[in-house]
């Protein structure tokens, strides 16, 4: 080809080079509310908040301890870490592919043997050849396929980093919610164990009185069966207790059998503040991992239509090699890397599966489906974060009404136990009377404590559901130390593992609007 056409032909494949094929993504509607449905209730305020730290609303040193813990230790949490970087790696990898992408070098050293029956005269028959070259060649980015492709692997990064701040909002939820199931079981225990106490003296009044035939035997079973059940509950309460202790070591990535120190020190179930404050539901929009994660899945779904358009139209490419050719006829293999052995050719090329039987159409339709289910799929999510909120809102407010009643249930309880057992020493009440007291006052008891541990895991429900807690990866590598240096010793990560790499940093959740330039340098 004439030079000059050849750089005619290379400017125009440039010009073309910034077309994009396929829909650009706009951020879909989202079903979101004006406000709360309890928003008018005093216990909550509508003023917008970030919830970094939600959980020191509690003031519980053990609580903060623990999801420090878990911050630290959670496995779950550290596949999510790696995730992110195999992701950044997907993007280096989509990178790669706006430079040649394909390279390669070979040499070759081969004795040949020609048939003396040749209709020509040769000079020699036998002789050696030596070949070396190198050749490449070059997709043009025409139609935009490649930066598509840039476009959907950064999307799907960012995505990654979503996820991440999604499974830490889900693992200081989960801490918090163990907590306090802990403290609140080891208060059922420890009101059993009272009762326990006294029903046994009450079968002790049943016993004297029997003794003393001022009552029937009747009394003394009935007194046993009563003292019986309180004591079968403290078994299963232990089993529920350990249950969640066993749910917590997996939190804190530790084997069983070690919480008995973390947990030391007072073992009150904890208080949650009179109000909370809960923001407006387009809060959510921003500050939810999940929500911020469909919405970037569905970006880089977006960009894939563009790559699959592109089968629909000609790939344009550049070839090229180079390399020298020598052989011992007539003179040594000493002339294979001189001028007189150099060959090359180079050139555009042209390539457009027209007859593809409708495979490319019918694979952007499938890629506009997906594209589709994951703008539901978002606007799906939108609506079950503010489900989660409503409910957390529903639990807080209705167990902060249950704790005030079921506070003068157990104080009526008590007195009527209190003068039952008076009665019946004197002999004006039966020893039904007295059962029925005690195990109305366990009732209200137990009823009680779990009423309040209902008040602070509505309270955790709502701060999970509004997304808090994330925050605190901010100034952290999405993998510690010691996962990051066993990666650095199998694989060469080059800078990858570097946290310069590794945007965006808290406290900004990742979206859609933060991707970086197309046009980059390959990671090496």
């Amino acid at each position: 080809m004439n030079p000059r056409k050849l750089q005619i032909s290379l400017a125009a494949l440039l010009l073309l080079s910034g077309c994009m094929l396929g829909p650009d993504f706009k951020p879909p509607a989202a079903p979101v509310a004006r406000q709360w449905t309890a928003a008018g209730i005093p216990d909550l305020e509508v003023k917008r908040q970030e919830y970094r730290n939600w959980w020191t609303v509690f003031d519980d040193p053990v609580l903060t301890r623990l999801i420090r813990l878990a911050y630290e230790q959670n496995l779950t949490l550290r596949t999510a870490g790696v995730r992110v970087l195999e992701s950044r790696a997907q993007l280096g990898v989509a990178i790669g592919e706006l430079y040649p992408q394909q390279q390669a070098i070979g040499a070759a050293l081969s004795y040949n043997g020609l048939p003396i029956s040749l209709p020509y005269n040769l000079s020699a028959n036998h002789y050696w050849s030596d070949i070396f070259s190198a050749q490449a060649a070059w997709e043009i980015d025409v139609w935009g396929k490649l930066r598509r492709a840039i476009e959907s692997a950064d999307d799907s990064f960012l995505a990654s980093v979503a996820d991440y701040d999604d499974v830490l909002v889900s693992m200081t939820g989960d801490v918090a919610s163990n907590y306090v199931k802990i403290r609140t079981t080891q208060k059922q225990i420890a009101i059993a164990q009272d009762n326990v106490v006294r029903q046994k003296k009450a079968l002790k009044i049943a016993e004297a009185k029997f003794e003393g035939g001022t009552a029937t035997r009747r009394d003394v079973y009935q007194a046993i069966d009563v003292l019986g059940a309180t004591q079968a509950a403290i078994p299963q309460l232990t089993s529920q207790l350990d249950q969640s202790k066993n749910a917590l070591n997996v939190l804190l990535g530790l084997p069983p059998g070690h919480l008995d120190q973390l947990l030391a020190g007072e073992d009150s179930i904890p208080i949650a503040p009179r109000t909370a404050a809960v923001g407006i539901p387009a809060d959510l929009l921003r500050r939810r991992p999940d929500v911020r994660k469909a919405e970037l899945q569905a970006a880089a779904q977006c960009a894939q239509i563009g790559f699959a358009r592109a089968d629909l139209f000609p790939l344009f490419s550049l070839t090229g090699n180079v390399g020298s050719l020598g052989s011992s006829v007539g003179r040594g293999l000493d002339s294979v890397f001189t001028g007189q052995s150099l060959y090359y050719a180079v050139g555009p090329a042209m390539q457009w599966n027209i007859l593809n039987y409708g495979q490319i159409t019918n694979n952007v339709r499938v890629q506009d489906a997906r594209f589709q289910e994951f703008l539901i799929g978002y606007q799906n999510t939108v609506l079950k974060a503010q489900q989660e909120v409503e409910d957390g809102i529903a639990l807080f407010v209705n167990a902060r009404k249950a704790v005030g009643y079921l506070e003068k249930s157990v104080e009526a309880a008590n007195g009527a136990l209190r003068i039952a057992i008076i009665q019946y020493r004197e002999g004006t009440a039966d020893f039904t009377t007295v059962l029925t007291a005690e195990q109305n006052l366990y009732t209200a008891q137990n009823n009680l404590t779990i009423a309040q541990g209902s008040v602070p895991l509505g309270l955790i429900a709502v701060y999970r559901a509004l997304g808090g807690g994330w925050q605190i990866r901010e100034g952290h590598d999405f993998v510690p130390a010691p996962t990051r240096q066993e990666m650095e010793e199998r694989t060469n990560w080059g800078g990858l593992l570097t946290p310069g790499l590794l945007q965006p940093q808290a406290p900004d959740l990742p979206s859609p609007r933060d991707e970086g330039p197309l046009i980059r340098p390959p990671q090496w």
